[in-house]
């Protein structure tokens, strides 16, 4: 069975942080929310966190977006997180699972998510670590659970065991949601629907491509490459000689 847009279960989010984008990608009712970070936000020319976040949020009022953190200090991500959670109640505070030194924040987490903040744990990589975040995590305020999916398989890395076991843990719980994240391909929203993720982020152009599934066989695909490749043949000026008797045959 082919997949569309329609018969989707998972909740899609783009992932990006270019305000006129995200403006735009909320005006598509199938899109459920919105992650950020520092990356994205470096990349979107943010500097003003606080005024950009505020800002985003009056004009999405109505959709989950997520925030991360900057600081490298434990004590100062907690306080940076108490401060972005205030920005709305639409907004997930993210935490890295550590800080660049490997000291974790499972503790932090497990002290902001039973103060009613909304976390979404990022940058996890590992079934060990799914474990202990979900253990920090459960029985607190509505949480997510970001595994980079992605850039396992960059490396090579089959994501597929970590994603199922991520699932079912969080199936067990009452507050906790997996977001499948580092998308590179629109199959992969496929692939986390399939296994029954939650949740999959997405850049805008990934998840624009969604609309069109479903809506053509293999046997079309074909054709419409090969005339692609003739147009932009033409379109190129390509030419090559080639003698009389061959071109005839």
């Amino acid at each position: 069975m082919t997949a569309s847009l329609a018969t989707l279960k998972v909740k899609l989010f783009t992932d990006g942080a270019d305000k006129a984008q995200i403006v735009e990608m909320a005006k598509q009712s199938w899109i459920a929310g919105f992650t950020t970070n520092p990356s994205l936000l470096k990349k979107a020319g943010v500097s003003d966190y606080a005024a950009y976040g505020r800002d985003l949020v009056a004009a999405v009022p109505d959709r989950h977006i997520s925030f991360e953190v900057f600081s490298d200090d434990i004590p100062e991500m907690v306080a940076q997180g108490r401060v972005i959670s205030s920005w709305g109640k639409n907004v997930y505070l993210k935490l890295p699972v550590s800080n660049t030194r490997g000291e974790t924040l499972y503790d932090a987490v497990r002290t902001l998510t039973r103060e009613g903040v909304k976390i979404n744990m990022t940058a996890i990589f590992t079934s060990e670590q799914v474990e202990r975040a979900m253990e920090a995590l459960d029985g607190g305020a509505p949480a997510c659970v970001s595994v980079f999916a992605g850039r396992l398989a960059d490396f090579g890395i089959d994501y597929r065991p970590i994603m199922r076991d991520a699932v079912a843990r969080a199936r067990k719980t009452k507050n906790v949601e997996i977001i499948w994240a580092s998308t590179r391909e629109a199959f992969n929203v496929v692939e986390a629907d399939e296994m029954g993720c939650h949740i999959i982020t997405a850049p805008a152009d990934v998840l624009k491509k969604l609309p069109a599934m479903g809506t053509q066989t293999g046997a079309q695909l074909s054709l419409a490459a090969v005339k692609s490749f003739r147009e932009d043949a033409i379109a190129a000026g390509l030419k090559l000689d080639v003698p009389a008797a061959r071109a005839a045959e």
